[in-house]
């Protein structure tokens, strides 16, 4: 016992220690306790260098320094003191400005349809400024609505410049819409993976047709007052039609409250609706790029590539120029008549139509005039555009890059429909 105590003094422990006696299971001396266990002091110093960082930020686990990209790589480069004050300002945008300007278009023989989508949104603009310059005079209501609409056409200084631009570029905004949606159908652009985009541009069609109807009756004359009753009482014959009209109308018939209603809807509703489709559609425009008909990249057919920012920007200015020159030209030209003001008591005029662009569904249900023709025409046309809209999933073929002359055959019969019901109207009521 007297060696394993002078053991323990001289630090030298036998590798297998002895087992003490049971009275020697106490330490002898607080003194000997430190020494008698040198391994337990090599464990301490890794421990104690963990702890060293922790130390200097204040305790915790221990977080290396991450190095964070400049918020503005853009601030060093070359510019006039004006472009590096909105640059400074307004750096997040640079990407953007970047991406565009690396997106290319692809040039070949139907390249000239691409332009028709920008002339629709031109039109668009049109119709926002000059309708927000119409409501500075206009009044919804039965009594003021016709006299507001004289006074704007001849009292308010080229007030009828106003609204004959207003009145065309709603057409011409349609017109060009039809056009950018038979092209792009022709073209099979509603292809894998731009679904999506034909889809908000269909909406966006049945947007504009909205406005189209909802504008037509609020100068409150005599030819819209009855148009928009022989409209609005079509969809009565379908199931929940009815429920349909009288949100429409705001009563059994057409009238003050209706005005009020189609007003809401022409300058508040659709617009915002419109707005927020046309952004998702802008923005898979410039997400996805243009697409090329189905084989012309591998016969050689494409032309080449040109930038789209800013020379096919350019090139679609030189189109907004003429689309405004095309525009003024017919509003002096060829304006609308004022007509005369609206009076539900008197008989309904000869010759009743809605507008050109609904001329075609209006002959349908003109053909259909059995009984329960009318709820057919209705079935038939809902059928046809929920097909229509359903294109891009239903035709695997193009989406396989292969073309489809099925589906350009039902292009073909929808775009003659069109047509030629359209054409029908016109010889029958003139324009």
């Amino acid at each position: 016992m007297a060696e394993n105590n002078q053991n323990a003094a001289t630090g030298n422990t036998p590798v297998k220690p002895k087992p003490a006696a049971p009275g020697a299971a106490k330490p002898a001396a607080p003194g000997a306790a430190k020494p008698a266990a040198p391994a337990a002091a090599k464990p301490a110093a890794p421990v104690a260098a963990k702890a060293q960082p922790s130390t200097s930020t204040g305790g915790g686990v221990y977080k290396p320094p991450v190095d964070r990209p400049d918020p503005n790589p853009y601030k060093d480069s070359r510019l006039s003191p004006l472009g590096s004050w909105f640059q400074e300002r307004f750096y997040v945008m640079m990407p953007v400005i970047d991406y565009l300007k690396k997106k290319e278009v692809p040039q070949h023989r139907l390249s000239f349809w691409y332009y028709f989508g920008g002339l629709t949104l031109f039109f668009f603009i049109i119709q926002i400024v000059t309708g927000l310059l119409l409501l500075q005079y206009y009044k919804p209501t039965a009594a003021e609505a016709f006299a507001s609409f004289v006074f704007i056409q001849q009292e308010v200084p080229f007030g009828w410049l106003i609204r004959q631009v207003h009145a065309w570029s709603a057409n011409l905004m349609v017109m060009m819409a039809f056009i950018h949606m038979f092209s792009t159908f022709f073209m099979k652009s509603y292809r894998k993976p731009r679904e999506l985009m034909w889809v908000s541009g269909f909406v966006l069609l049945v947007l504009s047709l909205g406005f189209g109807f909802t504008g037509y009756l609020l100068p409150w004359n005599e030819l819209a007052f009855f148009a928009t009753q022989v409209g609005t009482e079509v969809p009565k014959v379908a199931p929940g039609g009815a429920f349909l009209v009288g949100i429409l109308r705001g009563g059994e018939e057409v009238g003050p409250e209706t005005l009020t209603r189609m007003f809401s809807l022409h300058v508040v509703l659709l617009p915002g609706l419109l707005m927020l489709v046309l952004s998702a559609h802008l923005l898979l425009v410039q997400v996805l790029g243009t697409s090329a008909p189905i084989g012309y990249k591998e016969s050689g057919m494409i032309k080449g590539y040109e930038k789209f920012f800013p020379t096919f920007l350019a090139k679609d200015a030189i189109g907004w120029i003429i689309g405004f020159g095309l525009l003024v030209y017919l509003a002096v030209v060829f304006p609308w008549e004022i007509g005369v003001k609206a009076e539900a008591l008197t008989a309904a005029p000869v010759g009743i139509k809605p507008e050109w662009y609904f001329w075609a569904q209006f002959q349908l249900l003109k053909d259909l005039t059995f009984e329960g023709g009318e709820l057919v025409a209705i079935a038939l046309l809902t059928v046809g555009a929920i097909v229509w809209i359903l294109v891009p999933f239903i035709d695997r073929q193009a989406s396989s890059e292969q073309k489809s002359p099925l589906f350009t055959i039902f292009g073909l019969l929808v775009l003659a429909f069109l047509l030629i019901n359209t054409y029908r109207v016109y010889a029958e009521y003139g324009w």
